[in-house]
């Protein structure tokens, strides 16, 4: 996920460690700025670093900050303060992946996923790295595709190699989709506060599940004694340990952002650095010495994050500007918006940009107009947009990593392997999403 570091590590590491710390303290005044200062300090250090898309986005992000200037520093401070919890909430993230990344029970548990028969394996490999990717992220595919990648060195290319990556894709793709720790979640509830949570996630989660089950009919054929591992001894205690860990932080963010009224992106950073502590203390109470990685590699995420909130709240106010306050579409154009939303996702993946920055400018731009009522409409078309393209377009992140963990191609393994599940998947979310928009948006 990360790019490698060549030059001044150490400053652009402490930036970033900055920039955490003041989206952690983001109600003080000055917090915002301070943290956005931080990151294009960070950004400007690291440039050499910067892959080309990110570079474009920095370029926008400079552009549109110098548009803004005549509306005052306030536009320029609300901007800076998104970008501060977003980049906090990335890093947060990304940290919670290195501690869990240490967990004991981490190896038991991938170990046991190429276990069963071809069906059950499938099963197996795409929910557990869903289910690995709640807290793990990016990390899930390292961890599975890893294992894919061993079998392929041992035995060679098989149906049962290539159904094993197919799951990995998939698994992380539905993640985006229903994780409530998900950085598709957590951007498309900045735009939309009014939208609970569980709300979205009680919807999300059986989409989720239909996906990765639409999935085992597009396989390539296995023997019925394909090379399946038999299933080691570990139990369940491995699966519920960590599954405690993620129903922890999960109940931690939905608590802080129902009860306590903070923001979702508030509410998973802090759930996820009190998670990050405590592993912390529990690695030092078995005798290790705890550490905590460099964040100067962490550039691009910067970029790419960061940037992305701080174009979307730039993006809400031109369009506010541009539009005017009154401003609605038709009756009909709201269930269409909501019906293309998850096809603009794919499109835009497909030319090569990130899910966050199109969520970041669907959001800027729709969610100030979208009906009140209607807004779990485009809410459940942004995440669907956002697994889809992540799973089936090849410039995705996680596509390129398995594809050197693997050798598999990922204009293969993404786009050729997924695409005919893509499209029923983009068909059923925006089709799901304009009947939400249509039936919830008031009447009149």
């Amino acid at each position: 996920m990360t790019a490698p570091v060549t030059a001044l590590a150490r400053p652009r590491s402490a930036l970033a460690w900055l920039a955490l710390a003041a989206g952690v303290l983001a109600p003080l005044p000055g917090a915002g700025v301070v943290g956005a200062a931080a990151v294009f300090a960070a950004i400007v250090l690291g440039w050499r670093d910067l892959r080309r898309m990110a570079r474009v986005i920095f370029v926008l992000v400079v552009v549109a900050a110098v548009l803004a200037l005549p509306d005052g520093p306030v536009v320029l401070i609300d901007a800076a303060d998104a970008m501060t919890r977003l980049t906090a909430l990335i890093l947060t993230v990304m940290l919670l992946s290195s501690v869990l990344g240490r967990f004991p029970d981490l190896g038991r548990i991938s170990g046991s996923l190429f276990a069963g028969r071809p069906l059950g394996r499938y099963f197996s490999l795409s929910l557990g790295t869903a289910f690995l990717s709640v807290p793990l992220n990016f990390g899930s595919v390292g961890v599975v595709g890893a294992l894919v990648g061993g079998r392929i060195s041992e035995r060679g290319d098989s149906a049962v190699t290539r159904n094993a990556a197919r799951a990995t894709l998939r698994g992380f793709g539905a993640s985006p989709i229903c994780s409530p720790l998900s950085i598709s979640v957590v951007v498309t509830l900045t735009f939309l506060p009014d939208l609970p949570g569980w709300q979205l996630i009680a919807c999300s989660l059986p989409l989720a599940l239909l996906y990765l089950l639409g999935g085992a009919l597009l396989r390539d054929p296995e023997p019925a004694a394909a090379d399946g591992e038999p299933a080691p001894s570990t139990g369940w205690a491995p699966w519920l340990r960590f599954a405690a860990v993620i129903a922890a932080i999960c109940a931690a963010t939905f608590g802080l952002s129902g009860l306590a009224g903070l923001s979702y992106s508030r509410a998973v950073t802090l759930s996820c650095l009190a998670t990050v502590v405590l592993g912390l203390l529990v690695e030092r109470w078995r005798g290790h010495r705890p550490s905590l990685p460099s964040l100067a590699p962490v550039t691009n995420e910067l970029v790419i994050v960061g940037g992305s909130a701080f174009l979307g709240a730039l993006v809400s106010t031109f369009a506010a500007r541009g539009l005017g306050a009154d401003f609605v579409l038709p009756v009909w154009g709201y269930p269409l918006a909501a019906l293309l939303v998850p096809w603009l996702f794919f499109v835009a993946g497909l030319a090569g940009f990130n899910p966050i920055v199109t969520g970041a400018l669907v959001g800027g731009v729709l969610a100030p107009i979208w009906p009140p009522g209607a807004t779990l409409g485009l809410a459940l078309a942004m995440v669907c947009g956002w697994g889809v393209t992540i799973a089936g377009t090849p410039y995705s992140a996680n596509a390129l990593l398995l594809e050197r963990l693997t050798g598999y191609p990922a204009r293969v393994g993404a786009l050729r392997w997924n695409w005919p599940l893509s499209a029923v998947a983009l068909l059923v979310a925006g089709g799901l999403g304009a009947l939400l928009t249509l039936l919830l948006a008031p009447a009149g």
